[in-house]
């Protein structure tokens, strides 16, 4: 009798497969207020390496990071209507605090925009002061109705990012290299992602911003995630909080701004984008670690010779763990492996030593041969690098593949219907089209030019909407 699948393949039920995968793989658990989780070790591990390239991607744009409080006087969000009304029905307000009912509520911050521009407001006095590029990394509440870790939590980790600007050309073009030079360029050279790089449409953007870039991703089962957003606030926020310069010629002008966040909904897509049957595939660029040297048997020569390719590997630059726990079974601890995704397991048995030989399993290109132990820590490097071309290679053939180009809303209801991804000429679709969509749960992610770059407006002649159903 053939055995019983680790997971539920995703072909017979995707949602199952993913919370399972997330519970297996040691990722995280629900937290004990509904909507909220907790990260395991393995998972926050997935967001630390993240957090720690993206902040250095972030500061070399002269970025610097601060932070503001937890706690906003709900004053502040009503400052900014077209805001406010499209938090409300995600805001957590505190009403009691020390056992007394409190003078005025204050909300959970659901992002920092409000606060972020009362402080704004008064450190930029002139012109001297702008560009003003602060980051946070932090944590935002909103209430979450059909929560799913990691894509959809009451309760998320993310950066956000807040600037000021003396020009609306200088904000512009901040927003634009946020999302291009620093989400997309690493969710492509680390997290080995495709995705679009677009243009919201005016219904699908952020509540009180002008213009919202966004990066959408095709997952496994064809449905679209939004994996990033940089924003053009105009001088909405600014106008609201009197946040204002003295210009080079001695005028008083209000001051153009950004903002722009990325969320541990990261590691959702990087679950739903790579994963398999199997479990997680992480990227090598990402993978906390990168090979698991594991000991097949309880044997001194074999702990000993594990060891040392332990060390070896790690000589040569290769994240490495050493599996010697040889009171769990082999085959336990390479599934659990397998589920986590490690891209390379090395596993050393009685025989292999006796051949001088190790057995190396590849888990993004699914494969297992016997490697010379003396040539793997030559070896590993170059396998790693070409199995994370590997992964973006396979995401963006599955894009391209289940993309179609229609010309009617009907069309593209039926292109999405069984997962995938359809492009309609925006001109052909309009606001109108776009309602029509949301009436079968399709929505426009994004539009793009016809040769794909990001258009300059939502009116541009030739744009295309990108359309999908989404998570």
């Amino acid at each position: 009798m053939a055995k019983a699948p680790v997971l539920t393949p995703r072909a017979e039920d995707f949602p199952r497969w993913y919370q399972e995968l997330i519970n297996k793989a040691e990722l995280a658990d629900n937290g004990p207020v509904r909507g909220t989780m907790v990260i395991r070790p393995y998972g926050y591990g997935l967001w630390e390496r993240m957090q720690q390239d993206m902040d250095a991607r972030i500061k070399e744009t002269g970025t610097q990071n601060a932070y503001f409080p937890l706690l906003i006087p709900q004053s502040y969000l009503t400052r900014e209507a077209e805001h406010v009304e499209g938090f409300a029905p995600e805001l957590a307000v505190v009403t009691h605090g020390g056992g007394k009912q409190l003078e005025e509520p204050v909300v959970v911050r659901p992002t920092s925009e409000t606060i972020v521009n009362e402080y704004f407001s008064k450190w930029v006095q002139s012109y001297r002061d702008l560009p003003l590029l602060i980051n946070q990394w932090a944590n935002v509440v909103r209430w979450e109705l059909r929560p799913r870790l990691f894509l959809r939590t009451s309760e998320f980790l993310w950066q956000e990012g807040h600037t000021a600007h003396a020009t609306y050309e200088d904000a512009r073009d901040f927003a634009a290299r946020i999302h291009r030079d620093v989400y997309g360029a690493f969710m492509r050279d680390v997290l080995a992602m495709d995705f679009v790089l677009g243009r919201k449409t005016a219904a699908e953007r952020f509540a009180g911003a002008i213009n919202t870039l966004t990066l959408e991703g095709m997952m496994g089962d064809g449905k679209a995630l939004q994996l990033g957003t940089s924003h053009e606030l105009g001088q909405n926020f600014a106008r609201a909080f009197d946040t204002r310069y003295l210009s080079r010629e001695g005028k008083q002008e209000l001051v153009w701004q950004t903002s722009w966040g990325s969320t541990t909904r990261m590691i959702g897509a990087l679950v739903m984008m790579h994963g398999d049957d199997s479990g997680l595939r992480v990227p090598p660029r990402l993978a906390p670690v990168q090979a698991v040297v594991l000991a097949v048997k309880d044997d001194e020569a074999v702990l000993a010779e594990v060891r040392e390719i332990g060390a070896r590997l790690e000589a040569a630059g290769v994240r490495v763990r050493v599996d010697d726990r040889t009171d769990v079974p082999f085959g336990r601890r390479a599934v659990d492996w397998e589920l986590k995704g490690v891209p390379v397991r090395v596993e050393v048995g009685p025989r292999d030593l006796a051949d001088g030989t190790a057995m190396l399993a590849r888990r993004i290109r699914d494969g297992k041969e016997p490697v010379a132990i003396d040539s793997l820590a030559a070896l590993l490097p170059a396998i790693l690098e070409e199995d994370q071309r590997l992964l973006l290679d396979q995401a963006r053939e599955r894009r391209e593949s289940r993309t179609a180009d229609v010309s009617t809303v009907e069309q593209a209801v039926e292109a999405t219907a069984d997962g995938g991804w359809a492009r309609v000429p925006w001109a052909a679709l309009g606001p109108e089209g776009e309602a029509k969509l949301a009436e079968h749960s399709v929505s426009v992610r994004c539009l793009v030019t016809e040769d794909g770059a990001v258009p300059d407006a939502d009116e541009t002649p030739g744009n295309v909407a990108v359309v999908a159903r989404a998570y």
